[in-house]
């Protein structure tokens, strides 16, 4: 799964959430962005969330992304 094609829904959030929470650790800005975004789907959470899952490092989005394609 690509950066650019993913859909970034309250239930994918929630998930990558709990996946950069074991990566990075449960508090880091992007995994409580995420968990937020998935809890109130407010479109500046969701907005919010993206921006701090793109600032990780490419290791740790593909690592999380990996995650939940198993």
């Amino acid at each position: 799964m690509a950066d650019d094609d993913f859909k970034f829904d309250a239930a994918m959030m929630g998930r990558l959430s709990g996946a950069l929470a074991f990566i990075v650790g449960a508090d880091h800005a992007a995994t409580k962005a995420l968990k937020t975004a998935s809890e109130t789907g407010a479109e500046k959470d969701i907005k919010a969330a993206r921006t701090q899952f793109l600032r990780l490092k490419p290791g740790d989005r593909r690592a999380a992304l990996t995650m939940l394609d198993d």
